[in-house]
């Protein structure tokens, strides 16, 4: 059976994350093998693809499979990555950005 193309995207993302299925689920508080079931062709509902794309910091469009190459992830996600020094870095470079733009 051919994957849609949610569910495709979906199981990138969560092995780009590192977790699996079930960690993903526990985080989000849906039941369990509520993100596998989406293998089946099942249809998720605008809720759910809400959430999922902000827990993984991509829009929706991108989530649904649309003509999309890269995904777009969010400033914050993107933050929430680093570790505490690199946000240190992160954070005094924007510093030195916002020095120069005045």
């Amino acid at each position: 059976m051919m994957e849609n193309n949610f569910y495709q995207r979906l199981r990138v993302l969560v092995k780009s994350s590192k977790k699996s299925f079930n960690e993903v689920e526990r985080e989000m508080n849906y039941p369990r093998n509520a993100l596998s079931n989406y293998k089946q062709g099942r249809v998720p509902s605008a809720k759910r693809i809400l959430e999922l794309a902000q827990y993984f910091g991509v829009t929706p469009e991108y989530l649904l499979g649309g003509n999309y190459d890269i995904k777009s992830p969010s400033a914050d996600y993107l933050f929430k990555l680093l570790d505490g020094e690199e946000r240190e870095k992160m954070c005094l470079l924007c510093y030195e950005w916002l020095l120069i733009a005045k």
